[in-house]
């Protein structure tokens, strides 16, 4: 009875303090796909030109770490130059960047983006679609029973 609790609780602090849709599980699998061909979002949304980069620098260092490897029509396509890639492990790991520290975030998960098969992070859910179906099954019976 108090794993239930606590699980309800734990699904009620995500789901409604938080606001978050989803849990992110697992760990780092030392991959190194995070840090290559990766798009980055500033205030403004996906950094899509140089210039809005060069003015992006002088704001936070974690733009300097920054090498542009592409463009497509989503935005600018960058590798992190603190990457060894030798050995897929950064070179400023206990001085890293929040951002990094906090990746991958659900927003951007949300916003359709995707980590690679490599990476040991999933997002799970805090609401299983069972239980959100079972709910909406509920909620149709109830009006089917009021139209009646």
């Amino acid at each position: 009875m108090f794993k239930n609790f606590k699980k309800n609780l734990k699904k009620f602090y995500w789901s409604k303090i938080l606001r978050k849709k989803y849990y992110r599980t697992g760990k780092c699998n030392c991959c190194g796909s995070c840090c290559r061909k990766i798009y980055v979002q500033s205030a403004r949304g996906v950094i899509k030109d140089k210039d809005e980069l060069e003015k992006l620098k002088l704001l936070h260092r974690f733009y300097t770490y920054l090498n542009v490897i592409g463009e497509d029509e989503i935005g600018l396509i960058f590798e992190c130059t603190k990457l060894d890639p030798e050995t897929n492990l950064c070179k400023i790991h206990d001085d890293r960047p929040d951002i990094c520290r906090r990746y991958p975030q659900e927003e951007m998960f949300m916003m359709g983006g995707a980590q690679c098969e490599e990476c040991g992070f999933k997002f799970e859910p805090v609401i299983p679609f069972e239980e959100v179906l079972q709910k909406a099954i509920k909620k149709s019976g109830k009006k089917e029973k009021q139209k009646e």
